[in-house]
């Protein structure tokens, strides 16, 4: 069975906690002050990344997403209704008239199909 990788971080970042932890008392005031402060950054960035691999490695891995079929379309056909008018369609236009042979004014005219 092969492990997922949010396992396998959790599981580094153990490892390395208990590492740290194990080194720790090995660490004397005689070695000098700057050997104290890298011993204890060192140990803090390792504590924050088991911290965080022990918080957030152990998640379930997300659903897959679901398999979408295409759904047959019924389609019934319409059979075509020609209907008659019932009236005459009118609508207005505007059409010249001439007063003489210079002058015109249009019009509003209705015409009717």
């Amino acid at each position: 069975m092969r492990l997922h990788p949010s396992v396998i971080l959790v599981r580094a970042g153990f490892a390395a906690a208990l590492l740290v932890a194990a080194g720790a008392p090995g660490v004397s005031a005689r070695d000098g002050m700057n050997a104290a402060i890298l011993g204890g950054v060192a140990g803090g960035v390792l504590g924050g990344v088991a911290a965080n691999a022990l918080m957030n490695g152990a998640q379930p891995a997300p659903p897959p997403p679901p398999a979408y079929r295409a759904r047959p379309v019924y389609v019934e056909e319409e059979a075509i209704v020609v209907r008659p008018r019932r009236a005459p369609v009118c609508h207005y236009e505007r059409r010249k008239e001439w007063l003489d042979e210079d002058n015109f004014v249009y019009k509003r005219v209705e015409v009717c199909e």
